[in-house]
């Protein structure tokens, strides 16, 4: 008989305890904890560099102890006195993408990743999990930590100018946004700024961002770098850039990364953030998104808009992707795992879902709307449907087969949305409700 798994965080050691008081356990300030994840696609390590500290701490100060999605990762901050969980968070990282590549089969490769927690008072046990594609644990760390130890370096702001272009309220009380420049020389920072005001504009103009535009600060952070634009190693031009972001991550022409997450840290040094996005100056197509680590897009390609508010949907609500081919290297869901993201479901668990959402006749998984001239997998025919039509495949809530890479055995929420095709104006309902579920796990 198939062992079936249905919840990733009964897997995870660092549970919640309940709600904590933050001014119990924390000052107002940021440690800030730097790893490296290293291995293959068999087995990985986690190690620990280096621990700093910043200025104050604009992080939520409620829900401390539980993430709301269980994530590819969680780091948990336990009281070493009580034992007791005071603050975790989940994550997915770029490490863990790299491992199901062709790439990882031959080669051992190690990334950078940094991590930000409440400065704690007292002494506490620090633990990282990496959880695989079946739900299980497959590499931790647990350290000890001393908020006195003397060898925690003060970070003080690296002096870069940085303006607000959406400024809702106090940090503490906001989900704050930090743009930083990335291939902008020091004569390029008016377009900077303008290019961070169309970013914060194009998102609180959509869904649902608008309707909780007072929950966001956006600030942009002008980081200079030596050359203009970004690195194109298939042409063979490397730039000297903030943070050395290149197209042709994992030799994908289109993925633009940066695995210098240290250096786009230490650029943020002294600025409130939540949520990272690296700005590119480049016209060229290209981005990505990594929950709760980094979004990365191109500044003046003409599908900047909808490609933003997409690789947002990864970074900040933990959204899949719900496009889908036959060609991938490795099923990045398994058929006897429930995804963790919100939008995906194989059906082991689907009652923890949208099966709330579905009208009580909706068959499960759900027959495709068929809709005369319209094709699911030519993205130029949605654009020749009318509004309503567009409208009714958006809205129209089922459980479709395809998503997450697979064309079988994942199931989307609709037809089309915004996670699915950039030519969908909007999120699907589901979608939508994921976000709304984040930004209040923040802000509430």
């Amino acid at each position: 008989m198939k062992r079936v798994v249905i919840s990733i965080m009964a897997v995870i050691a660092c549970v919640c305890v309940g709600a904590q008081d933050f001014d119990n356990y924390f000052e107002n300030k940021t440690l800030r904890l730097d790893y490296v994840f290293a291995g293959d696609n068999r087995s990985q390590s986690i190690f620990f560099q280096e621990a700093y500290t910043t200025t104050e701490w604009a992080g939520r100060r409620h829900n401390l102890s539980k993430p709301l999605l269980s994530g590819n990762g969680q780091i948990c901050v336990k009281d070493k006195e009580s034992g007791d969980v005071i603050y975790s968070n989940s994550f997915s990282s770029l490490f863990q993408e790299w491992q199901s590549t062709e790439e990882a089969t031959t080669q051992k490769k190690a990334f950078e990743n940094c991590f930000q927690v409440p400065l704690p008072k007292k002494p506490v046990e620090i633990t990282i999990s990496l959880i695989d594609t079946h739900g299980k644990v497959s590499s931790s760390l647990t350290h000890a930590l001393d908020p006195k130890d003397i060898l925690i370096r003060q970070l003080n702001a690296k002096g870069s100018n940085s303006k607000y272009v959406l400024h809702s309220g106090n940090p503490a009380n906001c989900i704050d946004i930090a743009i930083m420049a990335e291939g902008y020389t020091k004569d390029d920072m008016e377009k900077f700024y303008n290019d961070a005001q169309r970013a914060a504009d194009a998102l609180m103009e959509h869904e649902p961002f608008k309707s909780h535009k007072n929950k966001f600060n956006i600030i942009a952070v002008a980081s200079e770098s030596e050359d203009n634009g970004t690195s194109i190693p298939e042409e063979g031009v490397w730039k000297n850039t903030a943070a050395s972001a290149h197209f042709s991550t994992f030799y994908s022409d289109r993925y633009l990364m940066t695995t210098n997450m240290q250096d786009v840290y230490d650029n943020l040094a002294g600025v409130p953030f939540d949520i990272i996005i690296v700005m590119v100056n480049t016209p060229i197509y290209g981005g990505g998104g990594i929950y709760n680590s980094v979004t990365v897009l191109s500044s003046d390609h003409p599908t900047f808009k909808p490609v933003l508010v997409h690789e947002f949907g990864h970074a900040f609500a933990g959204l899949g992707d719900e496009y889908f081919y036959d060609d991938q290297y490795e099923t990045m869901y398994p058929s006897d795992t429930e995804p963790w993201e919100p939008n995906l479901t194989t059906l082991v668990d689907f009652n923890s879902k949208w099966k709330d959402m579905l009208g009580k006749k909706t068959a499960i998984p759900t027959p495709a709307i068929e809709i005369k001239g319209y094709d699911t997998n030519n993205t130029r025919t949605f654009l020749e449907l009318k509004e309503k039509q567009q409208s009714k495949l958006i809205s129209t809530i089922g459980v479709y087969e395809g998503g997450g890479y697979q064309s079988k055995g994942v199931y989307r929420p609709a037809m089309e949305c915004r996670m699915k095709i950039n030519e969908a104006k909007d999120f699907c309902p589901v979608c939508t409700r994921a976000i709304i579920r984040m930004i209040d796990y923040y802000t509430e």
